[in-house]
């Protein structure tokens, strides 16, 4: 697969990956170089990694961090920067980032911030991270359960996609990936949409294409408007109603905490429902969309009560401006609309919708 060229960087893929790599810190002579992992990715990603790195005699140190999305604080960061200033990291360092989003959203938010920025590199292992997380130069945390709300929009140096990472990934993981695939799909391209929703007709020799699929969908956008004045607001769609749901079951000891997928992919469906209230979105779209969706994913009891809890999470959406709750919402399938404005109402019947 040919790499792809986002503003300032490239993404390489699978054997193509480690002779870029190497060939960058061949040339760029790193004063040290600082592997970010998780729990997960320190056992059954590291060790294949440093297989085929060539460090030659730069000094590697690894720094790990629990795994999960609880651990995207600003209390992980201080521990990784202190990390970073007692291995007298400066700022001719190399942070590579080899993870989920977790991992990636989080190590590009340290390398970025610390000494005002190091260069970093991701080499994301999970699904969710190759199509999504580690693509565009969003980094950031999490404050408290609140999504997202501290980061810097700043790209690394490279991003290396090796697939063969995925054999590693328990089977929810690679599910919650799928959902933004088919948000790509959605919000950019019927057709695409249409081929992830019948994937009987496909095996798994064709995830490499279409995980390059979604990543130049995603590219695309993000590269027409890398600051997010705009069209990249589509990337949204799904993660208004989707965010303020992984928050409300993160923070809820009685709620079994749903992956960023799995959470997206209710947001879809429920959005989609609140598409045909404001923008015209037929129901057959709707009924498309829905059972597409649920193809892959189960439904989750979501109570009168903890729907407006929900609703009361979505003054936190960073897309809102003046105190207005602001949707991505669709025309038609492929056909994404920004700041949408939508009733309260119509949110408790998207609810309604959903429950079935």
């Amino acid at each position: 697969m040919n790499s792809i060229s986002t503003k300032n960087a490239t993404v390489f893929f699978n054997n193509e990956v480690y002779t870029a790599l190497n060939t960058y810190i061949k040339t760029s002579k790193p004063s040290t170089i600082f592997i970010l992992v998780d729990t997960n990715t320190h056992d059954y990603c590291l060790p294949k990694f440093l297989e085929r790195l060539e460090s030659e005699d730069i000094v590697i140190e690894v720094m790990e961090m629990p795994n999960g999305e609880e651990h995207k604080s600003i209390d992980i960061c201080s521990g990784v920067w202190e990390a970073l200033s007692e291995y007298n990291a400066d700022r001719k360092s190399l942070m590579i980032n080899l993870g989920g989003g977790v991992v990636t959203d989080l190590g590009g938010f340290v390398a970025s911030t610390y000494m005002r920025g190091i260069t970093y590199i991701n080499i994301p292992t999970s699904l969710l991270a190759m199509v999504d997380a580690s693509v565009g130069g969003k980094t950031g945390v999490d404050l408290g359960t609140l999504k997202n709300q501290v980061g810097v929009i700043n790209e690394g140096k490279m991003v290396g996609v090796d697939t063969s990472f995925l054999d590693t990934l328990p089977q929810n993981e690679m599910v919650s990936g799928f959902a933004e695939m088919l948000k790509h799909g959605l919000i950019y391209d019927k057709d695409y949409w249409h081929t992830l929703t019948h994937l009987e007709k496909l095996d798994l020799s064709d995830l490499d294409q279409l995980i390059y699929d979604s990543i130049i969908i995603k590219n695309t956008v993000v590269t027409s408007d890398p600051t997010e004045q705009g069209l990249r607001k589509i990337l949204n769609f799904g993660h208004t109603l989707g965010h303020a749901l992984e928050s409300y079951f993160l923070e809820n000891a009685d709620k079994t905490p749903l992956l960023h997928g799995e959470a997206i992919a209710i947001g879809m469906i429920l959005e989609s429902y609140l598409s045909t209230k404001v923008c015209g979105l037929s129901l057959e779209d709707l009924e498309d969309i829905t059972t597409g969706i649920l193809k892959t994913f189960s439904k989750v009891d979501i109570t009168k009560q903890d729907q407006n809890s929900i609703i009361d999470l979505l003054k936190y959406d960073k897309k809102n401006s003046h105190g207005v709750v602001k949707f991505v919402l669709l025309e038609a399938i492929g056909q994404p609309k920004i700041d949408c404005v939508v009733s309260n109402d119509f949110i408790l019947e998207a609810f309604e919708y959903y429950a079935g």
